[in-house]
């Protein structure tokens, strides 16, 4: 079997410079680390890296601890923080949340047990049992979209600047009943858009009516049923804000099993701009969310942690951007 040593055989340099490179721990210059990774090639070495990781307090893993793992706005973050860590030579072990404050407790304990070097997670509604564990044990933690908790580094987007823009928009047009389907009730994010919903409403002189305001939870199902309730109003909204992408789909639904066109019966717009918005007739008017770099950022964030962990922790808000295309408009 090959071994360490053998390597620094071959390679014609003592064991010690061979596990300087192997664990990074001295600079060597760049012809030794060429000779040694060549010996490696040759010899077959593979690198005990348990063994390393227990030498120098480090696995060189990280924990992402995210829920729904299949909907598209997470994939996006997902690829995002996998390809940053990946460029910093970090293993990304991947678990999805199930937006289960008890599996994610469950699964945050698990990642501690294999000592990860830190934990990219975002939150539950419930997550203060995850969020008291992480803190007390001091394991590095980035939270991403969902901020709930300023001990820790946080990332994510301006939701009040996103809801904002959006009523302005339909505003714009002359819509003075805008009805809004929000995400998940507990979610930070789904608390800040629809503060940010009211606040726009009544800072641009419209009646707030909370019949108005819907939930629409995390599926598409409880998005379609949260439109039909808002669209079988005595006197429906004229436009309507979707809180997410599920959420949008839902909306869509229940306007297509009702027969109504977007937009000269309703408009719709929303947060979360997706790949397929432009295959929707008419297209769809959407705030995208900068998901690739949320997921940079969150990973850059963790990192940081991880090599100074007595810096004061820091929360980042990122801006969304409106893709003004056709399913907002009419009234006037």
């Amino acid at each position: 079997m090959a071994t360490i040593a053998k390597v620094a055989e071959v390679a014609g340099v003592s064991v010690s410079t061979v596990s300087h490179v192997l664990n990074k721990t001295r600079f060597v210059s760049d012809e030794k680390v060429r000779r040694i990774l060549d010996a490696i090639e040759v010899v077959g070495y593979i690198p005990n890296t348990l063994a390393r990781s227990l030498k120098i307090s480090s696995t060189g893993t990280v924990g992402l601890a995210i829920s729904a793992i299949s909907n598209p706005y997470f994939s996006d973050v997902i690829c995002a923080v996998e390809a940053e860590c990946s460029r910093r030579d970090l293993t990304v072990f991947l678990c999805d949340t199930q937006d289960d404050p008890e599996r994610e407790l469950a699964i945050v304990r698990q990642l501690h047990q294999r000592r990860v070097d830190g934990i990219i997670l975002a939150p539950s509604a419930a997550p203060q049992k995850s969020l008291d564990y992480l803190f007390e044990r001091g394991l590095p933690c980035a939270l991403v979209d969902r901020l709930p908790d300023e001990r820790f580094d946080q990332i994510g987007v301006d939701n009040a600047a996103a809801i904002t823009e959006l009523v302005d928009h339909a505003v714009s047009f002359g819509h003075r009943r805008i009805g809004f389907i929000a995400g998940q009730p507990g979610f930070t994010t789904t608390k800040e858009r629809i503060s940010a919903f009211n606040a726009a409403v009544e800072a641009r002189g419209l009646t707030l009516q909370p019949d108005l305001i819907r939930d629409g939870s995390s599926t598409t199902a409880d998005a379609a049923r949260s439109a039909d309730i808002l669209l079988s109003l005595p006197e429906p909204p004229t436009a309507i804000i979707a809180g997410n992408n599920l959420a949008m789909i839902g909306l869509m639904r229940a306007v297509r099993e009702r027969q109504l066109h977007v937009p000269s019966d309703i408009s719709v717009l929303g947060i979360d701009d997706f790949e397929w918005a432009d295959y929707f007739e008419p297209r769809l008017t959407l705030m995208a969310q900068p998901c690739a770099e949320l997921g940079r950022q969150a990973a850059d964030l963790l990192i940081r942690r991880i090599s100074s962990p007595e810096s004061p922790p820091r929360t980042v808000r990122l801006k969304p951007a409106l893709r003004t295309r056709q399913s907002c408009g009419v009234p006037k």
